[in-house]
């Protein structure tokens, strides 16, 4: 670790120095009352969420009682920058938030155009800087540089930094030319990276709260000097931080707001009840968060300052203007009626042969409200996403969607208990284990959460993809499914303008996509970029082909034909599906394969469908010709229950299918006002379908035990035994893994009918740690 430290801070330095001009006289000049706004890509964006650069200025500098508002984007270029209808151009939120000054985080992304873009950039950031010091000061800042982290799947040091270099370059000329402050984080970073055998940065370029330690370390310095003779105040200080930190959490939901089509664009002028509108509602829980935020500056100025609480004056939060229902219930004062758990079996009409039991509901366990995806872990625990903010959080209750865990101890079929692995998410649309913890959508974010001291509870987390459209969280990032190749596949709809920042480049998409996302190599791309409305389902079957739904019209695609590499923003042609749907929309899919289950069940197709036919679809795929077909069955289960909202399914365990209902009256986006109070908030059920009469599957062992026996589970002839085998190997070592696979392919028999098919599963699993199975 040290030569590798020694080797990219020599490289940076040297590479900058021989094409760097000389550095600015300008020195920033901070003022009584100053707002910075910090605008830029992911660099400027992540900051936010550490919040130690503005802790230290304020610590510095409490008399000038300073403001910053984070504008910063992932992905955001100086000359280029995607945004969902209504959100404003630049010149607006600097106006909004009454910016006084500015740092401004460019080059990195730009970098990505090379030589050949370098002019353009240098060109595109003189009229920036022209355009912004009209009437603002400006503070320009490089690019870091790329960390070295000795890792052979991410890019080389050298090449990345060689990319980058030019670009700090001429950031730094062009602030030389214009009379500018800039401050050189490209040359001053490589020497605190090389000064800790500890990472600075995620995935080469993105900073850790280490990393964000540097960065503060050589932004103060810039801009204030030495603090070798500041005292040091460690109790104040970290006070500030966390006010800090609590307020840019609040400021993140206010500039990236989640439903932001409702809330200010095409959608957000739709009027109901006595002519409110979402605008009208939405626009003044803006206004309030902007008021909650400068309340939180006045606290912060105050404890700098060593001043009594209240000392100054605080700024009046405005009131949130209520909404009145389009669809009230039967119940006394418009309440809706809901049926108990237990109740709404009786509601329900199970194909021949099948019962359903309730599993959990939130009579037993009142955090289970609004369940949106749920999933099985290597431990034989349910683990399910709980949305109780849906559509999202108001401003004035505390982030609480949850991801919970559920288990039955004792094989009732019943769960136990619940606990929550996590308890302040936003928007938890989906989430996928991997590598011993757990990637989970918090709009407009992807988080890794991870259990270090084996209490249950996340005490890791970090944000592993930025940039995702939340524009309509209905069509947030849903279906998690991990591919037989070891990447992240996910899916977003219609309205959503993402743009996602990697070491690979930035990715821009417009409208409906399916994801796929490499944690190991950071790799995101364009999966299946089509036409969707609203993506929802996505399976692969025992072969490793995938099937796509896009539930808005429960249109199922074979994937094979809409899937492969278009430079953004083409799609791929309008396909076929692979068969006529009965009904419509689709909240989540999943291929039965269980042994629990009669031969004429394997491999059907199931989709969950809300509204119109209320329960679970199934079809017979087939082959037909060069793709698929499928014949409707007899569905799993359908109900005559209004509230039945049957949105995802999986096969657990012991070989039974559980789904989810998310129980509520209303549904969509568009048909209601997004705060319309006959949106339960509440209800939530887990329910367990069972063949009667045959034996349950026996639940394989599969957390922490040895790489032999996990790769024998390949064997199984059920696809979630293999598939959360394949998750459970993901936390293995890659090269034990890889040697295992190959001793393990060499004592298989040849003449087993099986014997294509377990090849398969140990190039899938080579090929998930991304090697070779054969030399």
């Amino acid at each position: 670790m040290q030569l590798r430290a020694l080797f990219l801070a020599t490289s940076c330095v040297s590479t900058l120095a021989a094409v760097a001009p000389a550095q600015s006289p300008a020195r920033a000049e901070l003022r009584e009352g100053d707002v910075i706004a910090l605008v830029g890509n992911a660099l400027a964006e992540r900051m936010q969420h550490d919040g130690q650069l503005e802790a230290r200025l304020q610590l510095r500098l409490p008399e000038l009682g300073l403001s910053l508002r984070n504008l910063g984007f992932s992905g955001d270029e100086v000359a280029i920058r995607q945004r969902t209808s209504g959100f404003g151009a630049p010149d607006e939120h600097l106006e909004r938030v009454q910016a006084s000054a500015v740092f401004a985080f460019f080059g990195y992304v730009e970098s990505f155009g090379g030589t050949e873009k370098l002019q353009q950039f240098r060109s595109d950031l003189e009229h920036y800087v022209d355009h912004t010091i009209a009437t603002r000061r400006l503070v320009l800042f490089s690019p870091v540089p790329y960390e070295d982290l000795g890792n052979p799947l991410l890019p080389a040091a050298a090449g990345e930094n060689a990319r980058i270099a030019p670009y700090a370059a001429a950031i730094a000329d062009v602030a030389h030319a214009k009379g500018v402050p800039f401050v050189d984080l490209f040359a001053r970073m490589p020497s605190l990276y090389g000064a800790s055998m500890e990472p600075h940065t995620i995935d080469g370029i993105h900073l850790n709260e280490r990393g964000h330690r540097a960065l503060t370390a050589v932004i103060e310095s810039a801009l204030l000097g030495d603090r070798a003779n500041l005292a040091p105040d460690t109790m104040r200080e970290q006070t500030i931080l966390a006010l800090v930190r609590e307020k840019d959490e609040l400021w993140f939901q206010r500039y990236q707001v989640t439903d932001g089509y409702n809330v200010y664009g095409e959608r957000s002028k739709l009027a109901y009840v006595d002519g409110v509108t979402n605008f009208d509602v939405l626009q003044r829980e803006l206004e309030s968060i902007d008021a909650r935020c400068a309340n939180f500056d006045r606290r912060i100025w105050e404890i700098g300052r060593g001043a009594a609480e209240g000392s100054v004056a605080r700024v009046p939060v405005p009131p949130l203007i209520p909404v009145v229902t389009n669809r009230p219930g039967e119940g006394p004062g418009g309440a809706h009626v809901f049926l108990s758990g237990l109740e709404a079996i009786g509601r329900m009409s199970p194909s021949e042969g099948l019962d359903v039991g309730l599993f959990a509901d939130e009579a037993r366990f009142p955090e289970l409200a609004k369940p949106v995806q749920m999933s099985f872990d290597t431990r034989g625990r349910l683990w399910v996403a709980a949305w109780p903010s849906y559509p999202h959080a108001r401003p004035d209750q505390p982030a609480h969607d949850k991801l919970l865990v559920l288990e039955d101890t004792d094989g009732d079929g019943r769960a136990d208990t619940c606990k929550a692995f996590a308890s302040d998410l936003q928007n938890p649309t989906g989430f996928e284990f991997w590598n011993g913890g757990v990637i989970v959508a918090n709009a407009p974010d992807l988080l890794f959460l991870r259990d270090t001291d084996g209490d249950g509870v996340a005490d890791q987390r970090e944000r592993v993809l930025h940039g995702l459209s939340s524009a309509d969280t209905h069509h947030s990032a849903n279906s998690f499914v991990l591919g037989p190749d070891g990447a992240l596949y996910f899916q977003e709809g219609i309205f959503h303008r993402s743009q996602v920042e990697t070491i690979h480049g930035v990715v821009r998409q417009k409208d409906g996509c399916v994801w796929r996302f490499e944690p190991r190599t950071w790799r995101a791309e364009r999966y299946a970029p089509y036409g969707f409305l609203n993506p929802h389902g996505h399976v692969f079957d025992r072969w490793g082909q995938d099937f796509i739904t896009d539930g808005t019209g429960n249109e199922n695609f074979f994937a094979l034909p809409i899937t492969g590499f278009l430079p953004a923003p083409k799609q791929h042609a309008p396909t076929e599906t692979f068969f006529r749907q009965s009904s419509r929309p689709a909240g989540g899919t999943e291929i039965l394969s269980s042994a629990h289950f009669p031969p004429e069940f394997q491999g059907d197709y199931l989709i969950a469908n809300v509204i119109g036919f209320q329960g679970i679809f199934r079809y017979g795929i087939e082959d037909d010709g060069s793709g698929f077909g499928a014949v409707e069955r007899d569905p799993i289960v359908h109900s005559s229950n209004a509230n039945f909202r049957p949105v995802d399914l999986e096969v657990g365990p012991d070989g039974a299918l559980y789904f989810l209902d998310w129980q509520n009256p209303l549904i969509g986006h568009m048909q209601h006002h997004l705060r319309d109070p006959s949106r339960d908030q509440v209800h939530g059920r887990v329910y367990r379908v069972t063949c009667r009469g045959r034996a349950l599957s026996k639940p394989a062992p599969i957390a922490g035990r040895p790489i032999a026996e996990l790769l024998a589970l390949l064997k199984s002839s059920e696809d979630r035994v293999r598939y959360r085998v394949r998750i459970e190997l993901s936390s293995r070592r890659s090269d034990e893994v890889v040697e295992a696979a190959r001793t393990w392919v060499k004592g298989l028999d040849d003449s087993n009918a099986e014997h294509e098919h377990h090849l398969l599963e140990a190039h899938a699993v080579a090929h998930a740690v991304l090697a070779r199975l054969q030399e």
